[in-house]
């Protein structure tokens, strides 16, 4: 547990490091990503040759007996919603970063990305319930607030219920958002919600993991306590067949996430507590940006 002094150190590091490259790196990359994604209602005009007979407008066809189209307004302001795993299993590590200390470094810098371009950002924090909800607003002061909030928040559960989360987004936010849920998804049964927050926001599933959840060490008795339930158990290092189930359990995992984000329509992004997260990211956002291009 870090005492006061090494917890403010950590977020003044986040607030500095995460502002910096923002302005330096992520900035392009995230309005190129993410412009567009909501439009609204504006007019309506005669149809043209060549207009999508998708944006027909029937009533008022029939109406006035000419073909009529809607007319749309790009949204000028982004809103994005970021829920974190504030569960037990997020302070595991192995190395020098938890998995709560990632997400709390991505979510800052994607919200100063979205700050620097004048975006309302949300948060909701979620164990077994939800434990906190911060309404969607503007500007680098609010997103700072954030930062601190999910470093020094004690959760008041240590369990996780993503489809409780995902199901209170859904009713608090009526209109269409951009939604990044941090979790290490060591859950179930939210499949039915995800799918339905994916269909109703434009959903990224941001998979967090560590070496340890992966790759056992090779020789030791290694003692291990689940996060969440309090379980010990002493696991045997050297059983080369104990380290490749683990290997191949972790690995199913992750693909069975993926493959269910691909059929609901969500993305999908993989962050490591030891890897390098920035280029992850910047990764994510140019294979979006190519997807999005070539589906045009």
């Amino acid at each position: 547990m870090m005492n006061q002094k090494e917890l403010e150190s950590k977020v003044r590091h986040i607030q500095v490091h995460s502002r910096k490259a923002v302005l330096e790196l992520l900035a392009g990359e995230y309005r190129s990503c993410f412009k567009g994604m909501g439009v609204e209602f504006e007019d309506v005009r005669d149809y043209q040759h060549g207009d999508d007979v998708r944006t027909i407008d029937w009533n008022v066809t029939a109406r006035t007996g000419r073909p009529h189209v809607k007319t749309f307004m790009e949204e000028r302001e982004l809103s994005l919603y970021f829920l974190i795993d504030v569960s037990g299993s997020g302070d595991f590590g192995s190395g020098t970063s938890t998995k709560r200390e990632v997400a709390a470094r991505v979510f800052a810098l994607l919200a100063f990305a979205s700050a620097h371009n004048h975006d309302n950002v949300g948060l909701i924090l979620l164990s077994d319930d939800v434990e906190c909800h911060v309404e969607p607003r503007k500007g680098k002061n609010h997103v700072m607030r954030m930062i601190d909030l999910v470093m020094r928040y004690e959760p008041k559960s240590q369990g996780t219920d993503i489809a409780h989360a995902l199901d209170y987004l859904n009713q608090v936010r009526g209109r269409r958002c951009v939604a990044f849920l941090f979790s290490d998804f060591l859950d179930h049964g939210y499949e039915g919600s995800l799918g339905e927050t994916a269909r109703l926001h434009d959903l990224v599933c941001v998979f967090l993991s560590d070496l340890r959840e992966r790759e056992l060490p090779r020789s030791g008795m290694l003692e291990m306590m689940d996060a969440e339930s309090g379980e010990m158990r002493t696991i045997d290092c050297s059983d080369g067949r104990l380290r490749r189930h683990v290997r191949a359990e972790a690995l199913a995992r992750q693909q069975k996430l993926k493959n269910l984000c691909h059929e609901v329509g969500a993305d999908w992004l993989s962050l490591r507590t030891e890897g390098d997260y920035l280029h992850e990211i910047i990764r994510f956002f140019k294979d979006r940006n190519n997807q999005s291009a070539d589906a045009k």
